[in-house]
């Protein structure tokens, strides 16, 4: 396995990203989630799953490694803009491994574009739609970029 945190700012227990690598265009990874990660405490006890957004954020945190993988490096910290659609399948459990594909719709340094899915096993779980822009800039300057 990589080191991802050579790559990503995130450090657990932040982090949900455990490796990844680059298949022709595709961004391809995957993060096992433990029985003891702190959020199945609360969500839910009697019947523990993966926070959806948590989903969303492992296969950002994918992306932006595959991304630096790929050559194309952030001026800064990319961040989250907007979530451009995502949908949830079916839950994932302690235990699961969430295998993600990933495909950039348009990356630059300053501005990230993606979509992808995360399977466990051979069942859909979540596809969603993001695009990250650079720290470098307002919320005010990104309204024109996501024109």
């Amino acid at each position: 396995m990589m080191n991802v945190e050579s790559y990503l700012p995130h450090r657990p227990p932040f982090l949900f990203v455990d490796d990844v690598h680059i298949k022709g265009d595709t961004i391809l990874a995957q993060h096992t989630f433990r029985d003891d990660d702190w959020f199945f405490k609360g969500h839910f006890p009697s019947f523990p799953i993966v926070p959806g957004v948590l989903l969303i954020e492992s296969m950002a945190q994918a992306g932006g490694v595959g991304v630096k993988m790929m050559g194309i490096y952030p001026k800064s910290l990319f961040m989250f803009a907007k979530i451009k659609e995502a949908r949830f399948r079916q839950p994932v459990r302690p235990g699961d491994t969430l295998i993600i594909k990933i495909k950039n719709v348009r990356a630059s340094s300053v501005y990230l574009h993606q979509k992808g899915i995360g399977k466990v096993g051979d069942k859909v779980a979540v596809e969603a739609e993001w695009i990250s822009i650079c720290l470098l800039y307002t919320y005010e300057d990104a309204d024109d970029l996501l024109c």
